[in-house]
């Protein structure tokens, strides 16, 4: 009779070699010198049962024998593990008999209807012959088709060709339970391509060869040339056609199976979770142990701090709630903010209940603490609904310290941002969260309560909180419109709707009310940003030269970096300039010393960077702003890696000068506000109030206030691979970045010369493993990357005379850059061979140039200066 998939004759013994190799590389290398292992043996087929209804329904019988485990490529002696082990001895004697306890397949059409084995079968050797059985699931007719196999089920394409069929899977539609986790931002993720092909050569309607090939290519997309690549063949070609055992008769399927042994049962194909218990591992107090030196708080700009935090999280994840409880109470106060910052990065249900009940939030002194485990949760790389849930509780519970109030409450606008971002907005923590955020500012009678949720609402980017925004921006004084607009500037322009930009228009060109030169220049830079039209361009180019000194200067900048940076508004700015260019020369020839530049850090082919610095001063040369930022994008996402914006306000009565018009009675005060990775952070007060001022400008010790310091977890990628030969890869990459920032302002009345520092300090850790565990042998590969850096951001203003001398200085200085490449294969007994490669390069530092005026301004600045200059009050 016909039938539609291959079939076997009676009472014949099929013998076929079988092979499945895997290889563990760096993604362009060729395989000769790849990490892996490869597995052979023979496999007898033959046909114990026929359908008397249905030839296409068959049953047959599949034995694995002389089972050999090698090298994938050939190995010096001295480097080869398997050197001088029995297959017994590297499998084990109980693992290789399950391996060579024979199978059946029911075969309908092609299709693997049932798979039979024994119950109690390691997971492992189960799993390698799912991927054997897999291998005769076939069809002869060209088409598509769902299938279930060892990769779960999946969209599965077949070309047939006379006797040649290709089977093509498509991997990324299998549906299998997976675990893992990637990382919040695109930039910092990994990305992963997987192919399926297999092709079937038949003889005489059965299988003649089979050959297939899986791979997996998993890239950063931060460096696309950082990544790993496994690869799984596996072979089974025919040797022989012999004499074979006869049919056993019967009607049924079940009848037949039990006649040939009671102990089979059905099983999946689809392949087992196997979990491989670590036998010789450290324990988590014992790994802290050896990597606590290197977590001090003055080592904190050190790639070694960095990579043991990364270890040091991969350990508490496989950790109980007790063992990091004991190293969390018996820590001392400067390493316990480390241990905090490690324990939330991990994000597991033990670590989070751990440091809850370690915090007290009641109690004001351990504040240090509460602080880093908040800006933690609000850096988390995948949080999930539980960590806003009990971060909601908390901030309904008694808090002893305003400040952490307050962080609290922005973090968890952050947390609602990242959950909405994953499709998880009707959540019911986002939802609670959401709703009590707005509620609270709504009633907030406070200007301090009204900041905190205006905060918490810049880190959350909620579309319905814009109304609110608005009428904050439009309604409130000075610092609370501030922020507002600062928080609409944060939104993608395609949440800003027309009414957003009728009111940034009314606020710049003060339809209603006067503000703020901060708030008007947030406003302009809103409309500039979103698409502006001819008209709205028109009106703030002819506002120029009608605005207070600085701000014209400011503003005039801002359209010049508009133009020179090729900024999405520079056609319609161009096109306005040639209306109205010619009978307004005047207007563009402005003095002053405020700017805005923006420039490149770096231009790569995956990803890059670009800072923009822009400073505002007021008529009297006292810096009124100044706001530095560095975006990292590619070409699909964006990442807002940092803003330090220093603010200042009412200082002019030291220097005995006149503030501008409408700034008379606005109170002293100079503060510093971050954002980090796109977190906005709580601000930070250096001085409020005329008498603060006077105290802490007498005592000045040009110290830098810290704003940042610990370590942040930026990728975290974790995914588990079944492959289709049967055993399970692993691919891990984890980012981390230690960093410290410090910020400062400094007066000096003798030389009537103010100083603005900002000081980054990070050093990156990155560390991938990319791993195939085969219980009795594992390979793979590790990549590490590390780089230590520092950009200085400096800016001195002479006031002596007008317009004043500010030199601005952004300096990075010389960084080392080391890249390793260690690829390995290991028994559990300890043999281990590895190959290592890497280079450490010295990257040369680097001047920013800024803009032209700046550098003539900085040589005289400097040429002024006599040697006792650093001789502050």
């Amino acid at each position: 009779g016909h039938t539609t998939g291959p079939s076997l004759n009676n009472d014949k013994l099929y013998k076929f070699t079988y092979s499945a190799e895997v290889y563990v590389d760096q993604v362009k290398a060729s395989l000769q010198k790849s990490a892996g292992y490869w597995i052979s043996s023979g496999v007898d087929v033959n046909l114990l049962w026929r359908n008397p209804d249905n030839d296409d329904d068959q049953l047959i019988k599949i034995t694995i024998r002389d089972v050999q485990v090698e090298n994938v490529n050939e190995r010096p002696a001295a480097k080869n593990i398997f050197k001088g082990k029995s297959t017994e001895k590297i499998i084990g004697k109980e693992y290789l008999e399950a391996l060579q306890r024979p199978i059946v397949l029911e075969l309908v059409r092609g299709k693997v209807k049932n798979f039979y084995s024994y119950q109690n079968e390691p997971g492992f050797t189960q799993n390698i012959k799912r991927g054997l059985a897999s291998l005769f699931q076939l069809q002869l007719h060209s088409g598509a088709a769902h299938e279930v196999d060892i990769s779960g089920k999946c969209n599965t394409t077949y070309h047939v060709r006379q006797d040649q069929v290709t089977k093509v899977k498509a991997l990324e539609s299998c549906e299998i339970e997976k675990q893992g986790f990637t990382s919040h931002n695109q930039i910092l993720d990994v990305s992963t391509k997987a192919t399926s092909a297999t092709i079937y050569v038949l003889e005489d309607g059965f299988i003649k060869s089979i050959k297939a090939e899986e791979n997996y290519v998993l890239r950063l997309n931060s460096r696309r040339k950082t990544g790993a690549k496994i690869v799984s063949k596996q072979r089974l070609e025919l040797k022989s056609v012999q004499a074979g055992p006869g049919l056993i008769a019967g009607k049924q399927v079940a009848s037949v199976i039990k006649t040939l042994d009671s102990s089979y049962v059905a099983v999946t194909l689809v392949a087992e979770p196997v979990k491989f218990e670590c036998k010789k591992c450290p324990s988590l107090s014992e790994h802290w142990q050896s990597i606590r030196e290197h977590m001090y708080p003055e080592k904190l700009s050190k790639a070694e701090a960095a990579r043991s935090f990364l270890s040091f999280i991969q350990n508490i994840r496989k950790a109980t709630k007790e063992d990091i409880l004991q190293i969390i109470r018996s820590e001392n106060k400067e390493l316990l903010p480390q241990v905090v910052d490690a324990v939330t990065s991990a994000q597991t249900p033990a670590s989070l209940e751990a440091v809850l009940e370690f915090l007290d939030f009641k109690d004001a002194s351990t504040s240090t603490l509460q602080e880093r485990f908040l800006y933690a949760c609000g850096f988390a790389s995948h949080p999930n609904e539980m960590l806003l849930k009990s971060l909601t509780a908390k901030f309904k519970g008694d808090i002893a310290n305003e400040e952490i109030r307050e962080t609290l409450v922005i973090v968890m606008g952050a947390l609602i941002r990242k959950l909405c971002d994953r499709e998880g907005c009707k959540l019911p923590a986002v939802v609670e969260a959401k709703r009590l955020i707005l509620n609270r500012l709504e009633k907030a009678k406070k200007d301090d309560n009204v900041r905190m949720y205006l905060l918490a609402l810049k880190n959350a980017l909620l579309p319905e909180a814009i109304p609110l925004l608005l009428k904050y921006a439009e309604s409130e004084e000075g610092p609370i419109s501030n922020l507002a607009v600062t928080a609409l500037q944060r939104y993608d322009p395609s949440f800003l709707t027309k009414e957003v930009k009728e009111t940034m228009n009314r606020i710049y060109h003060q339809n209603r009310k006067v503000h703020e030169k901060t708030v008007r220049t947030t406003a302009a830079a809103i409309i500039l940003n979103s698409n502006p039209s001819h008209m709205e361009v028109k009106n703030i180019l002819l506002s120029i030269g009608e605005l207070p000194l600085e701000m014209n200067k400011y503003m005039l900048s801002m359209i010049q970096d508009i133009l020179r940076f090729e900024m999405p508004s520079s056609k319609t700015v161009r096109q306005v300039l040639k209306d109205i260019r010619a009978h307004n020369y005047d207007r563009f020839s402005k003095m002053g010393s405020s700017s805005a530049y923006s420039g490149y850090i770096t231009r790569g082919p995956d990803v890059s960077s670009t800072y923009s610095l822009d400073i505002l001063y007021s008529g009297s040369g006292i810096l009124r702003r100044s706001n530095m930022n560095i975006h990292i994008f590619d070409r699909n996402a964006e990442l807002h890696a940092s803003q330090v914006v220093i603010e200042a306000q009412g200082l002019e009565s030291i220097i005995a000068a006149t503030p501008d018009e409408g700034e008379e009675n606005l109170d002293s005060f100079a503060g510093m506000s971050a954002i980090l990775f796109d977190v906005q952070l709580r601000p930070v007060t250096f001085f409020q109030g005329y008498g603060d001022l006077m105290s802490k400008m007498f005592s000045a010790t040009g110290d830098p206030i810290n704003v940042v310091k610990g370590l942040i977890l930026l990728t975290d990628y974790s995914q588990e691979i079944q492959l289709q030969s049967g055993p399970r890869a692993s691919a891990e990459f984890l980012g981390g970045l230690a960093i410290d920032i410090s910020g400062g302002m400094e007066f000096s009345l003798w030389y009537r010369e103010s100083k603005t520092n900002v000081k980054n300090r990070v050093a990156m850790f990155l560390a991938g493993n990319t791993e195939v565990d085969s219980f009795f042998v594992k390979t793979g590969m590790e990549t590490t990357l590390e780089i230590e850096t520092t950009l200085d951001f400096i800016s001195t203003v002479q006031f002596s005379q007008y317009p004043f001398l500010v030199c601005m200085q952004m300096d990075r200085v010389e960084t080392p850059f080391r890249h390793y490449v260690t690829k390995y294969e290991s028994l559990p007994s300890g043999r281990r061979y590895t190959a290592r490669r890497g280079k450490a390069e010295l990257l040369a530092g680097n001047e920013y140039p800024l803009h032209q005026e700046n550098s003539n301004m900085c040589r005289k600045v400097f040429g002024a200066k006599s040697d006792s200059s650093s001789n502050w009050f």
